[in-house]
């Protein structure tokens, strides 16, 4: 029994520690765009449904967008300056741990067995890394202005609320990217 809990403490930290983890962003723009015109945007519904998604958490991704960019003061316009859309990659990350360390029997200096108790062993972990871009796309050029990148690690956690925090954290710090400094863009 105690042996399992020396060994399964490890896997709880490893679990904590990547469900803790933190989103690596990354941004890239056009400098000739005039972010400072746009005040409207709407969402791109044709390279939304192309997101390969669950439909609910496409919906959490969308809200979390509106709510990011309502905070900034852009409004939701069906004659919007910009267009927003998503899409989404993952890939399956498999973690591999080795826990050797102690003491173990063997022949020492003299004849006689020494050594003495000790642990080890290999974990294997798994955990979903998933990256989500947010596009612009302005609506009178028709040309992509500016994309977020967002890249961590993704629980599938039956927890609601923990998801949708999640999904929130991702779009706030890759949208806190957006627009980019004014003096980036001249």
């Amino acid at each position: 029994m105690k042996k399992f809990k020396l060994l399964a403490l490890p896997a709880l930290i490893i679990l904590f520690m990547s469900s803790c983890s933190s989103v690596r962003v990354l941004a890239d723009y056009d400098r000739e765009a005039d972010f400072g015109t746009y005040k409207s945007y709407a969402f791109y519904k044709t390279g939304i449904d192309k997101a390969q998604v669950s439909d609910l958490d496409k919906k959490r991704i969308l809200k979390a967008i509106e709510s990011e960019l309502g905070s900034r003061g852009f409004v939701k316009s069906r004659q919007p300056d910009i267009l927003i859309s998503i899409f989404t990659k993952e890939r399956e990350r498999v973690n591999v741990y080795n826990n050797n360390w102690g003491w173990g029997w063997g022949w020492g200096w003299n004849p006689w067995l020494w050594g003495g108790p000790g642990w080890g062993g290999s974990n294997v972990t798994t955990s979903t890394e998933g990256s989500l871009y947010i596009d612009v796309i302005d609506t009178r050029t028709k040309e992509l202005v500016w994309q977020g990148r967002g890249v961590g690690t993704l629980s599938n956690t039956g927890n609601i609320d923990r998801k949708e925090k999640r999904i929130r954290k991702f779009v706030s710090q890759i949208l806190d990217e957006y627009p980019p400094d004014a003096i980036a863009s001249n």
